[in-house]
C-alpha cells in the first residue's frame, strides 16, 4: 500500500514540465490482439517474474502450485523457491499473495481477486489491453484509471516499467470520454518493451488458467496419429474379411 501511495505522489511531481509523447490507445470497443503463445518457455518465464515481482503482493493464483510452475516452465526447485517464493510458502503449496483479505478489502475497498482463471473469464485480449491502459486520474480514489475498465479501483502495478500515461479527453452528447492516452512521462522500458512484457506477464496468466492445456496439446498429437493408423488397420482389416464375399 505505501508503495501505491508513493506512486501517485511521484506521479504528480514529475508530470510538471514533462515532455508528451502520444502512444496507441485502443479504440472504444476493441482490443489490441494479445499475441499470446504458452509453448513459448522464455514468455512463460518471463511472465511468471513479473507476476512475482509485481502481481502476487495483492493477487494469488489459488489453483496452481510452486511446483507445477517449476515443471512446465523448466525451472528447478531452487529457481522457484530463491526467485520466486516471497512468501515462505512451500514448494507443493498453492501460490497464495502474503496481503490478509481483510486488509486488502480495507486497503481498496474489496479485496484483489484471485487471477487464477482470469483469462479463461475475460480473454487473452481483455488482460493484454488493461494492462496497457492505465492512466492518472486524480478524480479516483487510488489516483489512477483504465480505459478498458473504467473506474477500476486497482492502481498501475507496473507504472515504473511502463511510465505515466495521461488521457486526452474529448466530448460526444455531452459527455466526456477518452480520446487517447499519452505518455507523459517514460518508464524504464520503451513503449515497445512494455508491450512485450505485458504480453508476457498475459502469457503467463493464460497458462495459469490451464496448465494442462501444455500436455493436453503435446498428447493430442499422438492420439490422432493413433487414430489415423488404426484406420489404415482397420480398413485393411475390413478388406481381409470382406475380399472372398462376392
Amino acid at each position: 500500500m505505501k508503495r501505491y501511495i508513493s506512486s501517485i505522489a511521484l506521479a504528480v511531481g514529475l508530470l510538471a514540465g514533462t515532455t508528451t509523447t502520444t502512444v496507441l490507445a485502443s479504440e472504444e470497443g476493441s482490443l489490441p490482439s494479445a499475441g499470446t503463445n504458452v509453448h513459448d518457455q522464455a514468455a512463460l518465464q518471463r511472465g511468471a517474474k513479473l507476476f512475482f515481482n509485481y502481481c502476487v503482493g495483492c493477487h494469488s493464483l489459488k489453483f496452481v502450485r510452486y511446483s507445477r510452475v517449476a515443471e512446465d516452465l523448466g525451472l528447478s526447485e531452487k529457481d522457484v523457491m530463491d526467485n520466486l517464493n516471497f512468501t515462505g510458502a512451500k514448494f507443493g503449496d498453492s501460490v497464495v499473495s502474503h496481503m490478509p483479505e481483510d486488509a486488502a478489502a480495507s486497503f481498496f475497498g474489496k479485496a484483489p481477486p484471485d487471477l487464477s482463471l482470469e483469462v479463461r473469464a475475460k480473454g487473452a485480449d481483455w488482460v493484454y489491453g488493461y494492462l496497457n491502459s492505465f492512466y492518472l486520474d486524480p478524480t479516483r480514489p487510488v489516483g489512477w484509471n483504465n480505459t478498458v475498465f473504467p473506474n477500476a479501483s486497482m492502481p498501475n502495478p507496473l507504472w515504473e516499467l511502463q511510465g505515466l500515461q495521461t488521457a486526452v479527453m474529448k466530448k460526444a452528447d455531452g459527455e466526456e470520454t477518452v480520446e487517447k492516452l499519452e505518455l507523459a512521462h517514460p518508464g524504464k522500458l520503451t513503449p515497445a518493451e512494455f508491450q512485450q512484457a505485458t504480453r508476457d506477464l498475459t502469457t503467463f496468466l493464460e497458462y495459469v488458467a490451464e496448465p494442462a492445456a501444455l500436455q493436453r496439446q503435446r498428447y493430442g498429437i499422438w492420439v490422432l496419429l493413433f487414430l489415423a493408423g488404426f484406420t489404415l488397420l482397420a480398413y485393411a482389416l475390413k478388406k481381409e474379411y470382406w475380399k472372398d464375399v462376392h
